[in-house]
């Protein structure tokens, strides 16, 4: 596993049941630039590319449910998150 930021770390470091209920109330925001620091993490450019999309209001919806459903099956958001 890579080295995590402090602030994807402390995000990951989050008990299941509190990123759930983050996602549910800012899953749209969150899950955007959670993607943008990964991206200063990892450098890959789709990272930031899926990152700066998911942060648009039609699209933030489509990333919102995926997140969701992320967290709570493999409690981590790993959709386009490298």
């Amino acid at each position: 596993m890579a080295n995590k930021t402090p602030y994807t770390g402390a995000y990951e470091a989050l008990p299941k049941i509190a990123k759930i209920i983050i996602q549910l109330i800012l899953g749209a925001f969150v899950g955007g630039i959670y993607r943008i620091v990964k991206f200063f993490e990892t450098k890959n450019i789709v990272t930031l590319v899926v990152g700066i999309l998911a942060l648009i209001p039609p699209i933030d919806f489509i990333f919102w449910v995926i997140d969701l459903v992320t967290e709570i099956t493999s409690n981590k958001i790993t959709v386009l998150a490298d």
